[in-house]
């Protein structure tokens, strides 16, 4: 549990790392079944002008690339948010194994305040892995507080500032 932890507060860095480069704040790495880690990916939606350019969606498109199947299945994806659908199909299509998040999409949801469902698909990842024929294990949230102040801020700006995000 230990390790879990150790791995998600990097996935955090990473969030942060990706919103200092004027990206969305979320971040992952995969960690291979000796526990060292293999690859990390940081959301780039903005700077890539890539609406699909989510963190665990980048990482999956390297792991791909890099790893066969066999391996994939044996690896763990951190990430400091929970998989949105896109991304935990990836992960399913994938083969990765297990995914281990810090924050919740049910609190992330209030965090970024999308009443409407505009931006936001209110789907655990969960249930899309429950969709497939093959198990994904999954662990969290893990870190909730933690998560969520990564997130601090940048969803909703303070009152009579204009909102970057849109």
């Amino acid at each position: 549990m230990d390790a879990d932890r150790d791995h998600l507060a990097r996935s955090l860095e990473l969030a942060l790392s990706a919103r200092a480069h004027g990206n969305h704040p979320f971040g992952a790495l995969l960690v291979g079944v000796d526990g060292g880690v293999l690859l990390e990916a940081e959301n780039t939606t903005v700077s890539d002008r890539d609406c699909t350019a989510h963190a665990e969606l980048n990482l999956v498109r390297a792991a791909s690339a890099a790893y066969d199947p066999g391996t994939l299945r044996d690896c763990t994806l951190y990430t400091s948010t929970e998989p949105c659908a896109m991304c935990a199909g990836a992960i399913f299509w994938s083969g990765i194994g297990r995914v281990v998040f810090a924050l919740g999409s049910a609190t992330l949801m209030t965090i970024v305040g999308d009443e409407s469902g505009d931006f936001t698909l209110g789907l655990s990842c969960r249930d899309v892995f429950d969709r497939g024929g093959r198990a994904v294990a999954v662990s969290g949230p893990l870190l909730e507080d933690e998560g969520a102040a990564v997130h601090a801020g940048f969803w909703r700006p303070p009152a009579g500032q204009p909102n970057v995000n849109e």
